[in-house]
């Protein structure tokens, strides 16, 4: 019967891991949409990313409030509603086409996100045995990646479909022209959105009935180690590694797949085929997941996965570095690879032996999320410095972009070596004083 029970949980889990990866990854999409019509330049542009995953700093404590306040399905349920708000606040932004109205529905969707979130991950971890929460979390991933695939198709199709015809038309329209032309643009997100927020307020009522089984952590549990007790999340170093080493991971994930399609329109590739560079890295990130299912934890433990995922991430954005054209974007979408199963690593292995504090490490991990917040942007600085040295060294200004945007993905090498560190040592450090 509790086998049973669970296997529901994990299948309505599943397709909530569905539902933030497709809302999620659609920002691949909306980072060159919202450049072309608000005329932003690349770190402006990646303020799309900043909106929706800082969220995740200023909610995962209120959010693990909440959930033990109502319990995980009201707070799914609550999550999902939030989550449908942002979506309609897309209309009056696409009816201005104010961009920081456009930032406030992402900032609104990320809050439901990360009540989902909170709920979600450590439901998921402590579901069955911790020696094969990986390979849970790897499934969940599978709906993740393949949601976030299918929104990157759709938007991508939706709100990218004609942007080099009208970049061109742009480039010689008086002020009235450019107006029309920027509005006919902005007013293509008010049918999808809507479709989203209806389709999230339903499943927000729904999930309310869904049958979910009780797997929370005993309150009184008491962790030891020799003879002292331990009072405080302040005494796990291991939760701190493992903190810092999600934050540089979620930096790292959403430059691959975020940054994609930009990256690729900058090298010369036209709209209607970059926009379909996000999808390859999430089909990378599937097939992945696909072997950590099958692999994780009878072939090969949680922790040996993590050391290979950060060794490929360094590998591979070497690679990125040093060659161009669809080579460079390949090995962009090959971080997928690399990526797929240091989420569904980091979370056991840091939650391993938490006991009673396990809500508050989850909340812990859950703002980590917010690296997906400050380090894209921050390449997209990076790239935008690079471009203005270049230009001002003579190189023309698409030679400059396209550069800068390569060279730039030095970014990642230190996020994946903070990754090896956790994986060898990190997690392995229970005590201050070791």
């Amino acid at each position: 019967m509790q086998q049973k029970n669970n296997t529901t949980a994990i299948i309505i889990i599943a397709s909530l891991f569905f539902i933030f990866g497709f809302v999620t990854w659609i920002n691949g999409a909306l980072i060159p949409f919202m450049k072309t019509i608000n005329e932003l330049t690349d770190a402006q542009s990646y303020l799309v990313a900043s909106a929706s995953y800082i969220s995740f700093v200023v909610m995962a404590l209120p959010a693990s409030y909440i959930l033990n306040k109502i319990g995980y399905k009201k707070g799914m349920s609550l999550g999902l509603i939030i989550m449908g708000i942002g979506a309609l606040v897309f209309i009056p932004a696409a009816e201005a086409r104010t961009y920081w109205v456009f930032l406030a529905g992402i900032f609104i969707q990320g809050l439901g996100m990360t009540i989902l979130q909170t709920a979600s991950n450590p439901y998921i971890t402590i579901l069955g045995p911790i020696e094969s929460g990986a390979k849970r979390i790897a499934i969940m991933g599978i709906a993740n990646k393949t949601a976030g695939a299918l929104g990157s198709l759709i938007f991508g199709a939706i709100l990218l479909s004609g942007i080099d015809d009208t970049k061109e038309k742009l480039a010689g329209a008086t002020l009235e022209e450019k107006n029309v032309l920027l509005d006919t643009m902005a007013d293509s997100v008010f049918m999808p959105y809507i479709i989203m927020a209806i389709v999230l307020f339903i499943l927000g009522v729904l999930i309310r009935k869904a049958p979910l089984p009780n797997v929370d952590v005993e309150e009184n549990e008491v962790i030891e180690e020799g003879k002292t007790a331990k009072t405080s999340i302040f005494q796990f170093p291991n939760l701190w590694l493992g903190v810092l080493a999600l934050f540089v991971y979620v930096g790292a994930e959403v430059i691959a797949g975020d940054t994609i399609i930009a990256y690729g329109i900058s090298l010369g590739f036209t709209g209607e085929e970059a926009k379909y560079f996000t999808t390859y890295t999430l089909l990378a990130m599937v097939a992945t997941y696909g072997l950590g299912v099958f692999l994780i934890p009878k072939y090969v433990k949680q922790k040996t996965a993590l050391i290979i995922s950060a060794i490929l991430g360094i590998i591979f954005s070497f690679c990125i570095i040093n060659t161009s054209g669809f080579t460079s974007v390949a090995f962009v979408a090959a971080l997928g690879i690399a990526n797929a199963l240091v989420w569904p690593a980091i979370w056991p292995l840091t939650l391993e032996g938490l006991g009673k504090f396990t809500k508050t490490a989850s909340a812990l991990l859950i703002m980590a999320i917010s690296g997906g917040a400050i380090i894209p942007p921050l390449y997209g600085r990076i790239v935008d410095a690079n471009k203005s040295e270049l230009i001002a060294n003579g190189i023309q200004e698409a030679d400059a972009m396209s550069t800068a945007s390569t060279e730039s993905y030095w970014i990642l090498i230190p996020c994946y070596a903070i990754i090896l560190f956790f994986a060898i040592w990190g997690h392995k450090i229970k005590n201050w004083s070791k």
